[in-house]
């Protein structure tokens, strides 16, 4: 159903998310998910550290400076501090900036990487790496499947008023419907298929593959007459191959590359994992030694190669997407605006991908069986149950708890 290609492991994680819409969880479903999604972390963390390090020495034929930062503000500070270039727009983009910087979603969380090159006795930024957050990449995950489950669900409703059109005797193109038809037809279509995941029959169509390409992403940053030395460099490295390219014109112009890339698995396990993480893993009863030991068998018995996403752009359009005419932060409300399906489904959905994402950094994770599912997709709920469902997952006391 869903394949995160960034990770390894693929399979089992898509098998999870398709058995929870079901309420099949298992009991070692809580080990199972918490390593796939910290070892995945780790080993993401890693192999795009040497991805991203690697491509951006090959492009500049230099070592680099790195920077670490955690929210958009980092980024949007360094590309307004010192311009490649000026022009009207560049120094327009940057004055509105500087003027009212809190309207740029500057505390937006971002875990990733800056990387610098030397320029004139100071530094210039090339571009930057990060990870997807788990909580978008479960936003992302939920609305996915939300538009597949509502194309199924208009199919179903379409064959019902082909059946209602024949049963009138006329062809369905003179077949008269009120708002109140449609709405029954689809209300029947949707329950028909609730009915279905709750007495776990399979539902045609819910199988077929959806990808997800951009967990772990790179942002380059070249200049038109210099942005075919990445496509070459990709084409001549032995461990990569682009597998889909796109071309964006209008507000965001840029291109997006998906390319398949096939980690140095034994050099990026040789390091022994993070004070950081042993100490987390340790909550979860694993020493030193154990998680180590685990955490290679994770990564030498997944799936050989990544797919990791590459956004190729000017300096100019860099500045566009962060602080202009097409700022990232405003193309994810957007998409969620435009989202046509938003029934009781669709929420359940969203939360139990939020659920199912969250719960490997929660202290729930520790215990040894995952119990019962808190949501049921077929089910119908507030949206105050699901604030207390991840406050339960973290022991957040509620009202009546500090009575």
């Amino acid at each position: 159903m869903i394949k995160i290609n960034g990770m390894v492991h693929r399979e089992a994680l898509d098998d999870i998310i398709r058995r929870w819409m079901y309420d099949e969880a298992c009991p070692a479903d809580a080990d199972l998910i918490t390593r796939l999604v910290h070892f995945n972390h780790v080993y993401m963390s890693r192999w795009l550290a040497q991805f991203s390090g690697r491509i951006f020495r090959e492009l500049h034929g230099e070592e680099l400076s790195l920077r670490p930062v955690r929210i958009k503000g980092e980024l949007k500070d360094v590309l307004v501090s010192d311009p490649r270039y000026r022009n009207e727009r560049i120094d327009e983009l940057i004055g509105d900036y500087h003027r009212n910087p809190g309207r740029y979603y500057r505390e937006t969380p971002f875990h990733g990487m800056l990387y610098f090159r030397r320029r004139n006795g100071g530094e210039e930024c090339v571009g930057s790496s990060r990870i997807k957050r788990v909580r978008r990449l479960a936003e992302k995950s939920a609305r996915r499947i939300i538009d597949r489950l509502f194309v199924m669900i208009k199919e179903h409703a379409d064959t019902l008023a082909d059946e209602r059109a024949l049963r009138l005797g006329i062809p369905r193109v003179q077949l008269l419907t009120t708002p109140e038809d449609m709405m029954e037809e689809f209300l029947a279509a949707e329950n028909r298929l609730l009915d279905d995941l709750k007495n776990k029959r399979s539902i045609a169509g819910l199988g077929d593959e959806l990808a997800i390409n951009d967990v772990a992403g790179v942002k380059v940053t070249l200049e038109a007459e210099q942005q075919g030395k990445l496509t070459a460099l990709l084409g001549r490295l032995p461990d990569c191959e682009i597998v889909e390219m796109e071309r964006h014109s209008g507000r965001y112009n840029a291109t997006n590359l998906i390319v398949r890339y096939r980690p140095p698995r034994e050099a990026i396990l040789a390091p022994p994992l993070g004070r950081g993480f042993l100490d987390a893993m340790q909550g979860r009863g694993f020493s030193p030694d154990d998680a180590n030991r685990a955490f290679c068998e994770f990564v030498r018995s997944g799936e050989e190669d990544v797919l990791v996403e590459i956004i190729l752009s000017t300096y100019q359009e860099m500045l566009e997407s962060e602080i202009g005419c097409c700022i990232h932060e405003d193309r994810i409300i957007e998409q969620r605006l435009r989202q046509q399906y938003r029934g009781p489904l669709a929420r359940n959905i969203q939360c139990l991908l939020e659920y199912l994402f969250t719960f490997p950094s929660s202290p729930s994770s520790c215990q040894c069986e995952l119990g019962e599912l808190p949501i049921k997709l077929w089910n119908r709920y507030l949206p105050d149950y699901f604030d207390e469902v991840l406050k339960q997952l973290f022991h957040i006391p509620t009202f009546t708890d500090l009575d």
